[in-house]
């Protein structure tokens, strides 16, 4: 398996209203895109100062799948209407799903 990690933080001025629209598009995206596994998302709990305001996990079978899903127009889409114009920053990972104990 391999794992998409994407946290972002948003402009000041943000309205609930731009976040309930981007929740609503981002969870259109595991019915339109067929290589997605596992897909959560969530706005943080607000407990630790300084964290990202939202972030996406996303699991795929390989990264070719994540590629696909990266450079799908759907998602891309998603990327130009709903999340360009509030993010302030954007931090991400992708890697190798192993199980505890593996070598």
């Amino acid at each position: 398996m391999f794992r998409h990690v994407v946290m972002f933080t948003w402009i000041a001025g943000t309205t609930e209203e731009q976040k309930t629209e981007l929740v609503t598009e981002l969870s259109k995206l595991p019915g339109a895109i067929p290589e997605i596994r596992s897909y959560e998302i969530g706005a943080d709990a607000g407990i630790n100062p300084g964290n990202h305001e939202f972030v996406v996990v996303a699991d795929f079978d390989s990264a070719d799948d994540y590629i696909a899903y990266r450079d799908h127009p759907v998602h891309r889409d998603v990327i130009e209407r709903a999340i360009r114009p509030i993010m302030a920053s954007r931090a991400a990972v992708q890697y190798e799903l192993q199980a505890l104990g593996e070598r």
